[in-house]
């Protein structure tokens, strides 16, 4: 591979010519046309990826996933074996709106092996989808959610570290970044903020 191409194995197909430098799209794989792809990504075997389906940089896609049409994934972002995404919440044969809500999976997000993702959410940065999880709503930045429907267990750091706040509701992760916990009593809402 030269320094700055990108390598598609050749049982893949590949239709998209937006792919960064470095990516790497293996076996099986099929990436339709209008779809972009960052740099340095690996899209593992029987990938699939609909058109208008935006991809960052540095995102890990493995085996036996279809990302759909309104998904949108950011840097730095893992997606476990087989994870699922959707597109429509009242899915129909032969019945399509084309009116496919969005799904945002920000930057850092991990998703584990198996869960599903329902369409129309955003997955915060750094946020992490256990094994499993079914996840019906929104997940906040640095959240940690698991079960059916998914729900969070605790907080996590970008290193993937479990946070623990101190009585400034404050806590570091072993690579020194800092973060404050927030709540809100009146609105019943906690979320976590890097500092």
């Amino acid at each position: 591979m030269e320094k700055n191409a990108y390598f598609i194995h050749p049982n893949a197909i590949v239709e998209s010519t937006s792919i960064g430098a470095k990516t790497r799209i293996w076996a099986f794989a099929h990436v339709l046309k209008n779809v972009e792809i960052g740099e340095d990504c690996n899209l593992c075997d029987y990938v699939f990826v609909e058109s208008g389906v935006r991809i960052g940089n540095r995102v890990t896609i493995k085996n036996g996933i279809s990302l759909w049409e309104g998904l949108e994934v950011e840097d730095d972002v893992f997606l476990g074996p087989n994870a699922v995404f959707t597109n429509d919440m009242f899915p129909r044969s032969k019945r399509h709106s084309g009116n496919f809500l969005k799904t945002l999976l920000k930057k850092g997000c991990s998703v584990g092996a198996n869960a599903t993702i329902l369409c129309g959410i955003t997955l915060g940065k750094y946020c992490m989808i256990g094994a499993g999880a079914v996840v019906t709503k929104s997940v906040p930045d640095f959240a940690l959610v698991t079960g059916n429907p998914a729900r969070i267990m605790y907080w996590i750091s970008k290193t993937g570290e479990k946070l623990i706040f101190d009585s400034e509701k404050q806590a570091s992760d072993s690579d020194g970044n800092k973060y404050l916990l927030n709540i809100k009593e009146q609105e019943n809402l906690n979320y976590v903020t890097e500092i």
